[in-house]
């Protein structure tokens, strides 16, 4: 009895993570929005984040180095795949589930240069070497 509870326990405790993971994702950003001319807050508002990294020039030219993800969307039907993965397996496939979820999507840099007045100038989107 007490060594059905602990698996119990144990199986509460595992279960989740792939699942939450499956809930949590980004959403792909458009970067068709993204043109040359748009202003600083246009891009910011269509990647959905702040840059990682922005340098000011002297001549009041900026660069921004902003980090997004494709390809790792919030899917209701993979968490609940992971879900009943844990149920059928008593948590184990927690051991499977949970890197797959962390190998999900690809993570790309996209470096944008701004004019003086805070417009895109240049665009340039390279693949991030870390995930």
């Amino acid at each position: 009895m007490r060594r059905g509870f602990l698996l119990f326990c144990i199986v509460i405790l595992l279960s989740g993570c792939s699942v939450g993971m499956a809930m949590s994702g980004k959403s792909n950003p458009n970067l068709g929005l993204i043109k040359v001319g748009s202003t600083r807050g246009e891009v910011e508002l269509h990647l959905g984040l702040t840059p990682i990294k922005t340098v000011t020039n002297k001549d009041g030219t900026r660069i921004d180095v902003d980090e997004y993800e494709i390809g790792n969307e919030p899917s209701a039907a993979r968490a609940i795949g992971h879900g009943v993965m844990d149920v059928l397996t008593l948590g184990l496939w927690e051991l499977i589930g949970t890197p797959i979820e962390g190998f999900q999507g690809d993570k790309y840099r996209l470096i944008v240069v701004y004019d003086s007045e805070d417009r895109v100038r240049s665009l340039n989107r390279i693949a991030s070497k870390q995930k």
